[in-house]
């Protein structure tokens, strides 16, 4: 992202954000306002910039890290594009307008306890509630969340980096730039290379498989040969992501010939926007939520499962800020 005349024209608006981002720091610090401490361990991800940078495959991807390592997580997530502001616990047949898309796929891709809300803490305090076995809570897109204290936060970057360095509207910051890293922090990078001079980690992102949309919601498994099998049909791909052309470029990676069909973020597919008579369309799993199997007619929909491989170096990492006391 360049500091072009639009950027430039924007500025003023975003040095007003900083101001108000600044003095809520500066409340935090004196005292005047407080981060509330849940009974259990937390753990935030979160991102600097605006726009899906890979937080909810981290999430996804940390809950089973903390499984391998003995523990039994939940998820917290405000839940972006809920058609309802309270507070709800998330489960299978929960539908997408009142979990929001990216909570629901979390809970079908973990099982793990979900609990959405704009109120943090509110939703942990009804999750250890409903699921008094969870030991440790995963705060999904937290890291503005101030008033939820953390016992670390992993912050997850992609191939934008800090884009211009500006703060929003001007930029696509949505806390200023750090010049270090903060204490209890873990970075990760959700690109091919570093993207900021803060040190940290590589995920590798792979698509795992393919499964017909009805095999998805039933829990199946995705199968990877099934892209070879995809070969040499002409597929339509269709994606309601902040950045879509990752997913197509994964897609064609895997040998597939697509057409692109690029939707809006959080697209509701309240009507299918492929034309009838489609026959083959390959769709994310964060749109599979909100499409059901007997909705798609002749149209054969395949959901393609999107994986984050964390390195041993940042499990190593991330634990040595958990408290001992609290590991099994």
């Amino acid at each position: 992202m360049q500091r072009g005349w639009l950027a430039r024209l924007l500025l003023p608006i975003s040095c007003l954000y900083g101001l108000a981002i600044a003095l809520r720091a500066g409340c935090y610090r004196l005292g005047l306002m407080q981060s509330v401490k849940l009974p259990v361990p937390v753990i935030v991800v979160g991102n600097l910039i605006a726009g899906g940078a890979g937080k909810t495959p981290t999430t996804i991807a940390l809950v089973h890290l903390l499984r391998e390592r003995g523990f039994t997580p939940g998820i917290l997530s405000r839940g972006y594009g809920r058609q309802t502001g309270d507070i709800a616990l998330i489960d299978r047949e929960t539908p997408a307008g009142t979990a929001g898309d990216e909570p629901l796929l979390m809970h079908l891709r973990t099982v793990a306890p979900v609990a959405v809300g704009a109120d943090r803490i509110a939703a942990g305090q009804a999750l250890l509630r409903a699921a008094p076995s969870v030991n440790i809570l995963i705060s999904d897109d937290g890291l503005q969340h101030r008033r939820l204290a953390r016992d670390v936060q992993v912050i997850v970057f992609d191939e934008r980096g800090i884009g211009n360095g500006w703060l929003l509207p001007a930029g696509p910051l949505r806390e200023p730039a750090m010049r270090a890293l903060p204490p209890r922090s873990v970075v990760l990078y959700n690109a091919a290379n570093p993207t900021t001079a803060l040190p940290g980690h590589q995920i590798v992102r792979r698509l795992t498989g393919l499964a017909p949309l009805s095999e998805w919601w039933s829990g199946l498994p995705t199968k990877a040969e099934a892209f070879i099998e995809m070969r040499g049909r002409h597929v339509l791909a269709a994606a309601g992501l902040a950045r879509p052309q990752r997913f197509f470029d994964m897609l064609r990676a895997q040998g597939l010939s697509i057409s692109e069909l690029s939707l809006p973020d959080h697209h509701d597919f309240a009507t299918l926007p492929w034309p009838a008579g489609t026959a083959d369309v390959v769709v994310t799993e964060k749109d599979a939520v909100k499409l059901k199997p007997e909705a798609m007619g002749s149209t054969r929909v395949w959901v393609a499962t999107l994986d984050f491989d964390l390195s041993p170096a940042f499990a190593t990492e991330l634990m040595q800020w958990l408290p001992p006391n609290d590991r099994p």
